[in-house]
């Protein structure tokens, strides 16, 4: 279960990238890449949970994983505004700052947090 989260983060990360490029060049199929993009932000999240459920967490580690799950949510969060506003030609200097900020505290706490036992 922890390659298909990994490997749906990675893809989600480079399809939101993709899909940004399209939408500045005005590509009329980003809409449906924006689409797919948000399947995998479905994917992103009914994995983490799952992983998230499973584990046998005990102490301090079930706040940081509570804590690193809340960021990874709003990262999401963040990728969706940052694509919607520039779909609607918005400024999106805040939405790509705490996409930046949430998503480097994440990947600090995925590589720093030791890997549980899933049960």
């Amino acid at each position: 279960m922890t390659h298909m989260h990994i490997t749906a983060w990675a893809l989600g990360i480079i399809l939101f990238l993709v899909t940004y490029a399209m939408y500045r060049s005005g590509n009329g199929k980003a809409r449906i890449w924006h689409m797919v993009s948000r399947l995998l932000y479905v994917l992103i999240v009914a994995t983490g949970l799952i992983l998230y459920t499973g584990f046998d967490l005990k102490g301090a580690y079930a706040m940081w994983y509570g804590i690193k799950m809340l960021l990874g949510i709003l990262v999401i969060g963040s990728m969706e505004m940052v694509l919607v506003r520039t779909k609607k030609q918005k400024s999106t200097a805040g939405t790509w700052i705490l996409f930046v900020i949430t998503l480097a505290i994440v990947l600090y706490l995925g590589f720093k947090l030791p890997v549980l036992p899933f049960s």
